[in-house]
Formats: C-alpha cells, structure tokens, sequence
C-alpha cells in the first residue's frame, strides 16, 4: 500500500474499517491536537501571567529531561495504542472478509516500511549530506515497527498469547536492562550514557542520534531508538486487547467501559509499584512507563467510548474527530506548510490589537484554529491522507 490521498471517510490512517467507533477518532483527533499548536496556548499564558497555575500547566506540556512523567509523555504512545486498537476492526475484518494472514501480512509491513520512510523524510528532509549527519530513529518509524510486529503478533496468536507477549517484551526488556549496561557501567545503570539500550542504539544505528553526550559528541541517545521500541510493541498489543474488548459481541457495552477502566486503574497501580525499582522514563520508554501510560490510554479509551458510544454524545466530539482523521497528515505537514506565515498573514493584526502580554496568546490560538479549518476543509472534501 502506498502513501495516498483518498476521497473516502476512513476514521483512521491505518484502515477505513474502524469507521464502527466514533470515540476512536475523537480520541486520536483529542491526541493530536496537543501537539497541532494546543501546547503553546498554555506555554504563552503562562509567560503572559507568570501566575503559578499557568507555570504548572505549562510544564506539563513539556518533556522531562530523563526520569519522570508529564502529561505531554502521553502523545506518543496513546498514538500507538490507538493503532492498535483500529487492529481488530480493520485487520481483523479483513480476515472475516476472507483474506488470507499472509496477505495482510505483506500490508502491514508496506505500511511500516512507508511510516519508516515518512519519518526519515521528516527528521532530514531531501537533501544530500553525509550519512552521519542523518538520522534514521523517527516518531513515524517507532509507531511502523511497534505497529507491524504487534498486528504480526494479532495474526498469528491467540488472544492469550497476545497476553502473553505483552508481558515478555516489557519485562525482557526490564530483565535486560537490570542486569546489562554500557562498557564501562555497574549493570543496571539506566543513566543516558550508561543504560544497554542507549549502548545498543549507538553500536548498530547509522547516522546521528537525536542527544548529544555533555561534552558535544554525537550519539549517546535517541528517545526513538531501536532497542527500547521492544517495549513499545508492548503499547501497540495493549491497544488491539483493548480493541478486542470493544469489537467482543458478548459483552455489553457497559461491560467493555468497566474492563477498560478496571484495567486501567490496575495498570497504573502496577505502574507505581515498578516505578520504585525501574522508573517510569520515557526516553528509555521503560516497562513502569509502558504500564503507566497504557493505564491512561486504557482509562482515556472508556471515557471517550462510553461519553461518545454508549451515551451518544457525539456533537462536542466533531472538533476532534476532525483532527483524528488526518491525524498523520497534520504531524508531518509542519515540514512542508509554514503554518506561522499563514497566521500571521491572517491573524497579525489581532495580536497587535491585543497587545503585550497576551497578544501571543491569541496568536497560539488562531493557530490551532488556522490549522483545524484546514483539515474541516479537507474532512468536508472527504480527503484523507492513508499510509
């Protein structure tokens, strides 16, 4: 399957199938829209007001420099747990429609390959420089790997050995890690110079890593390296098991909410009690982090199902959905649309209406507005990008 635009109404960019759950999209469209320009509304208040709220507000919507948990840490893998859930109702159809595994095997890897290439494209653009100024690691290439080897996992295993599975990455990876480390490091160390899965990225990746060691050198970590997407796979079979209870027919809708938030509650407590001895970091995208962040996916998915699906409230859900349905589109568009010419070429004059301080919060909003009418237009055309 290629990179394509097409005229349809798909509710995802993985398959057209997962139509069946509005709450999905609105979910990914609720994802994706903190990292559209939503962020920098919160970063702007608090530079306006320097009010302790805004500042607290603010930095969640930054990254921790190594261990530790912000809600912006959620992005990523409630992404990637949301491809897993679209599994069973795109994938899996297909296999009731007939389709052999080999078959939507050979489409799942397509579709990594393509993500792969589309992350390499973002991370350095086209153009010539040596192979060492590259780099390979991508947010796009995490989510093919994790995606194509948990739907390979969803084709050839029983629901229980997808269970099981979801526990061997994440605790091999903790095992790993425990008891390993780089040359030179007492095992166990999990620092960015010291940790095995840093040592393994830096010894077998091309190119760059996206950390620099202290002292200047290239290459200590990558957030998005190779080694420590083991247990991202972990996040990618989370999501289809959710998916698997919401797809289930014997269980009602009620039931499925209850499961979800159950479990998610569980997965957080977990999360906790690991967070003592392996902590949560998503650099290292660690086991307690995988726990963490699948018990607010988990958690996330119930509230966005029951309030849309089960209730019915589906109308303050359109802003999302919007977004949800050309969620790679607007991730990657910022690399060829420069989004800040066409605001200000709208918006200026109401930021200098504004005036300082808070002229660059309206900017930050317009912003976010500029870019959702964009893809309102694009949802209105019925004009999805599929990878």
């Amino acid at each position: 399957m290629a990179l394509s635009v097409k005229q349809q109404q798909p509710a995802d960019d993985f398959d057209a199938a997962s139509t069946r759950l509005f709450s999905l999209d609105a979910l990914r469209g609720f994802d994706m829209f903190w990292i559209m320009g939503a962020e920098e509304i919160f970063h702007t208040m608090a530079h306006a007001t320097n009010a302790p709220f805004w500042n607290a507000l603010a930095l969640q919507f930054t990254h921790p420099d190594w261990n530790g948990f912000h809600v912006y840490d959620l992005i990523f893998p409630l992404f990637l747990f949301m491809a897993g859930v679209s599994t069973p109702f795109s994938v899996g159809r297909e296999l009731e429609k007939g389709k052999t595994r080999n078959q939507l095997l050979l489409r799942v890897i397509k579709r990594t390959v393509m993500l792969i290439l589309l992350g390499f494209l973002v991370n350095n653009g086209l153009q010539l420089r040596p192979i060492a100024e590259f780099r390979f690691p991508s947010v796009l290439g995490r989510i093919g790997i994790a995606y194509m080897f948990a739907n390979i996992i969803y084709l050839y295993a029983k629901e229980w050995a997808q269970i099981f599975w979801f526990f061997f990455f994440i605790v091999g990876y903790y095992l790993l890690l425990k008891f390993t480390s780089a040359p030179g490091f007492h095992p166990g160390d999990l620092t960015p110079e010291g940790n095995f899965a840093s040592y393994v990225d830096r010894t077998i990746l091309p190119g760059r890593l996206y950390v620099p060691f202290p002292d200047g050198r290239l290459n200590m970590h990558d957030p998005e390296g190779l080694f420590s997407t083991i247990p991202a796979i972990s996040t990618g079979l989370l999501g289809i098991l959710a998916g698997l209870t919401l797809k289930n027919k014997t269980l009602s809708q009620n039931a499925k909410t209850l499961r979800l938030a159950i479990a998610g509650v569980i997965f957080l407590v977990v999360a906790q009690i690991w967070n003592l001895d392996f902590p949560i970091n998503k650099n290292l995208w660690s086991s307690s982090f995988v726990m963490h962040v699948g018990g607010l996916s988990l958690l996330l998915m119930a509230l966005f199902y029951y309030v849309i699906d089960v209730l019915g409230y589906q109308k303050w859900a359109f802003f999302f959905k919007v977004i949800g349905m050309n969620s790679i589109l607007i991730y990657i568009s910022g690399h060829f649309i420069k989004w800040n010419y066409t605001n200000e070429g709208f918006f200026k004059w109401l930021g200098q209406l504004a005036g300082e301080p808070y002229g660059a919060v309206l900017m930050a909003i317009t912003f976010v507005l500029v870019k959702w009418v964009f893809l309102y237009y694009l949802y209105q055309k019925k004009t999805f990008l599929r990878v």
